[in-house]
């Protein structure tokens, strides 16, 4: 266990971990983050489970608030930071993944000056192909969106300044893609955010993400990324490709029949609209984050 700074050790923490039919491992979780030398409430978030989950959390000494039925990872994490008492909340799976001893390293990360710190996991920490090249793909537009480099977009474990997560719960979704969101929205407000490298467990049990199912959600990602940061990045550039286009069969309808075609009237009214949609978007936006300025 790394040595513990007065900071750190003086602060008040709350430790949310959301969880869903997560008997097999919630215990152990909640038991080595009770361990750590620091003052701090864990919060299990029972999404619903229908095993013990609520009641091994409780028996291993955390505070329990039960969902009468799933409603979403987002919804568990919503949950819990509206009970936090923590003036910082620490937000790790309860499947046994994160290492509790990591949450010192994003507290004391987060007081050097930063208002979010998301534990970055490095490589091979990845469940599989699939997953990890998504990750790299989200991290790389992410990035581009913001203008600054982000190491892991959808890394669940995390710390950050209570009152300024609090902010943003309205724009939480429900589901798993809460991360994105969050991390997005503390760029958009121009918070400071850093990266932790931490390594991950390979989880106990079935994981919740459903191939088909959420890969379409996280598709939809994306498009969250662009919608919470600067939507016009996404627009202008889609703007500019069919306008390119819509000249280019224009040039060849010219030289080849000498007319304009209904083809290049389209793609050049889509273009128009397109950019325009892209400003609309950008005006909704900055109202979206009127409420935390």
């Amino acid at each position: 266990m790394m040595k513990l700074s007065e900071e750190v050790v003086k602060l008040k923490i709350s430790v949310v971990i959301p969880a869903k039919n997560e008997a097999a491992t919630i215990g152990t979780v909640v038991e080595t983050v009770r361990a750590l030398a620091l003052d701090l409430e864990v919060i299990v978030v029972d999404d619903g489970s229908d095993d013990d989950t609520g009641i091994i959390s409780s028996v291993a000494g955390a505070i329990v608030i039960k969902h009468p039925y799933s409603k979403g990872n987002g919804a568990a994490i919503k949950t819990g930071a509206r009970h936090a008492k923590g003036d910082v909340l620490v937000f790790m799976d309860g499947d046994g993944q994160h290492d509790a001893d990591s949450i010192v390293k994003l507290v004391d990360r987060l007081l050097s000056g930063h208002d979010l710190v998301v534990g970055s996991r490095q490589r091979g920490s990845q469940a599989n192909v699939w997953r990890g090249t998504a990750n790299r793909f989200y991290n790389w537009l992410a990035t581009y969106m913001s203008g600054h480099k982000v190491s892991d977009l959808t890394s669940g474990f995390r710390a950050v300044r209570a009152e300024k997560f609090r902010e943003f719960i309205y724009l939480l979704p429900n589901g798993f893609s809460y991360p994105t969101t969050s991390t997005m929205a503390f760029f958009r407000a121009g918070y400071s955010v850093a990266y932790e490298p931490i390594h991950v467990a390979k989880r106990v049990g079935t994981s919740h993400i459903r191939p088909l199912k959420d890969g379409t959600r996280f598709v939809l990602i994306i498009f969250k990324i662009g919608t919470l940061y600067s939507p016009l990045k996404i627009f202008a550039p889609i703007s500019l490709l069919i306008f390119m286009l819509g000249m280019g069969w224009y040039g060849y309808t010219l030289s080849a029949f000498d007319k304009f075609t209904n083809m290049s009237a389209l793609l050049f009214t889509s273009s128009a609209m397109i950019f325009l949609m892209g400003l609309i978007s950008e005006q909704i936006t900055m109202l979206m984050y009127k409420r935390s300025e």
